[in-house]
């Protein structure tokens, strides 16, 4: 899939946990672990709104847009 999920970026720039960001968000910690190795296959708006929150970030620096990637063909 070309769409790449940052969130384990985000996770060491904030110095958080999974656990940490489960909490915060509501969200079980195997569901966002899903979301961030990528093998979601989407997210709601509320999750992400959530997570952009608590992250202080945007969507787009949790996602990237990869079209040329290995694989995505």
């Amino acid at each position: 899939m070309p769409i790449n999920v940052t969130l384990d970026l985000m996770l060491a720039r904030r110095k958080m946990s999974l656990n940490e960001l489960s909490e915060r968000v509501g969200v079980t910690p195997s569901n966002l672990s899903i979301l961030k190795t990528g093998k979601a296959k989407g997210v709601r708006f509320s999750t992400l709104e959530k997570l952009c929150e608590v992250l202080d970030c945007q969507p787009g620096d949790l996602l990237a847009y990869l079209p040329d990637a290995p694989g995505n063909r």
